[in-house]
């Protein structure tokens, strides 16, 4: 085996915010952590896309922080003015309003803001793309597309799960027969989400969300009104419901567009003046694993993380990550608290 480029004691695979806040934890622990992500920048389905002039959070819309712990977080992020209350519900396709009074967040600048602030002074190098990771008797050696190199005493995986599996299964990592068909179970629902431009004001109603049906349209969002897109006219993301995205996941896209737009019309105003689509394979687990992350001693220390952990969504990956970080500081004899 060859000399690796970098060595720490934890290497992150992922940098969502489950990775992002394990990795952060560890480093206020004292222990060198690098973390790896195959996507142009840092966030995952914290996604935001800036097109000039143009604004789209992409991915997750907002999030809750009902959990105490997950709570102070989103406190220190509103502090630093990353974060802010958007809305306490949404409207309905009938033209009424839901409000349930739990209150959802949002980045102020967009959602890739929160992945942002947890990445400054972490070693998170995005374009990497993880093939294959190996054990051996000090730890781990983890190789990127690039023929790059990182080793570390210990292993975190975020990506979805298949995705993980996949790469252990590369490197013949071995995992024990119940983990194995625990993990395999794991399945996720995709969601083909539409990014339209228009020229005028849309007609969904503040605070800039819509809760549809969940066929084939499940979510509308006018990023203006929710101020996250400073253009003129209105900037929509819209979210395909799971049944309709497995079903058009290999259409072309022209064809779900065109098809996403007709039924979105209503709420549209105008006709976009662009469009275009982006595929989440992996949108949203649909078996989550009862605990907050799945804990290995061997072959050397190795942790899944992420919303298929004990809860799915932000909060449920956020608090995943958390509990990675303290199970990686208790495997590696640190200290289990900053």
């Amino acid at each position: 085996m060859t000399t690796p480029d970098s060595d720490a004691d934890v290497i992150v695979i992922g940098a969502g915010v489950s990775g992002l806040l394990a990795a952060e934890s560890l480093r206020d622990r004292g222990l060198r952590v690098v973390v790896l992500d195959k996507g142009r920048g840092v966030g995952g389905r914290l996604a935001t896309r800036r097109t000039h002039p143009d604004v789209f959070d992409h991915g997750a819309q907002s999030f809750t922080a009902r959990d105490p712990q997950f709570r102070l977080r989103v406190e220190a992020w509103q502090a630093a003015g990353i974060v802010r209350p958007w809305a306490t519900g949404f409207a309905l396709a009938d033209g009424t309003f839901k409000r349930d009074g739990e209150t959802r967040f949002c980045g102020v600048s967009g959602m890739t803001a929160i992945a942002k602030h947890l990445a400054r002074g972490l070693d998170a190098r995005v374009n990497a793309k993880v093939t294959r990771v190996q054990a051996g008797r000090d730890g781990w050696v983890v190789t990127t597309e690039a023929g790059e190199r990182s080793s570390g005493r210990a292993l975190l995986l975020t990506p979805p799960v298949p995705q993980s599996l996949q790469l252990l299964a590369a490197g013949d990592v071995p995992l024990p027969e119940q983990t194995r068909v625990e993990l395999g179970q794991i399945e996720y629902a995709p969601c083909l989400a539409v990014l339209a431009r228009l020229s005028e004001a849309s007609l969904i109603p503040e605070p800039g969300g819509l809760w549809l049906a969940g066929e084939p349209i499940s979510w509308m969002a006018d990023n203006q009104r929710k101020g996250v897109s400073p253009g003129p006219g209105a900037a929509i993301t819209i979210h395909a419901g799971p049944q309709f995205s497995q079903a058009h996941w290999a259409t072309p896209e022209a064809e779900v567009t065109a098809a996403l737009l007709a039924v979105a019309a209503p709420w549209l105003g105008s006709a976009p003046r662009q469009s275009q689509l982006h595929r989440w394979r992996y949108s949203q687990p649909l078996r989550v694993y009862p605990e907050r992350c799945v804990v290995l001693r061997e072959p050397a220390p190795l942790i899944f993380a992420g919303d298929a952990f004990g809860g799915p969504r932000v909060e449920g990956a956020a608090l995943s990550g958390l509990a990675a970080g303290t199970a990686l500081a208790e495997l590696l004899g640190g200290p289990t608290a900053p």
